[in-house]
């Protein structure tokens, strides 16, 4: 596996993978809502944004990276390698880019703030909405950098 930038061809394929991720791990989206969202994440997020792909031998790309400054926008794996490094590959790319990077996870999937704080991520608020101002918490997290044990003196 290797990350590398993305091209206008790869939006489908990061589509599939959003659509994918998304049905597996959001499932407490109301179908209204996950209809509204995926029109915008197929016609105005993902054609728009610089994309950074891990993508297996064949180039065929098994997640997904978007940054905004310092803001990890999005990082969505293929459920079908769920567990495989590709999430941890995507955020150390992440972290090469911005080592003051921050995230909004999802307080209501079951897996984002479990991968972000393993990693180092702490918490540094909470909102009662998502940025449309639908009834879905989010997270904030900071990189504070890999946990250290200092030795005994």
């Amino acid at each position: 596996m290797r990350i590398r930038e993305g091209r206008p061809d790869d939006v489908a394929r990061a589509l599939e993978i959003w659509r994918a991720a998304v049905d597996a791990t959001h499932g407490f989206l109301t179908p209204a809502d996950r209809a509204v969202i995926d029109i915008m994440v197929a016609q105005e997020f993902l054609p728009n944004v610089a994309l950074w792909l891990a993508v297996d031998a064949t180039d065929r790309a098994l997640g997904f990276l978007v940054m905004d400054g310092a803001m990890i926008d999005a990082l969505f794996v293929d459920p079908a390698v769920h567990g495989q490094g590709i999430g941890t590959a995507l955020l150390d790319h992440a972290l090469s880019l911005a080592p003051d990077a921050v995230v909004d996870a999802s307080e209501q999937a079951s897996n984002a703030l479990p991968f972000y704080e393993a990693r180092g991520f702490v918490r540094t608020g909470r909102s009662e909405t998502d940025p449309q101002g639908r009834p879905y918490p989010l997270v904030h997290l900071r990189y504070a950098g890999r946990i250290r044990v200092s030795p005994l003196a």
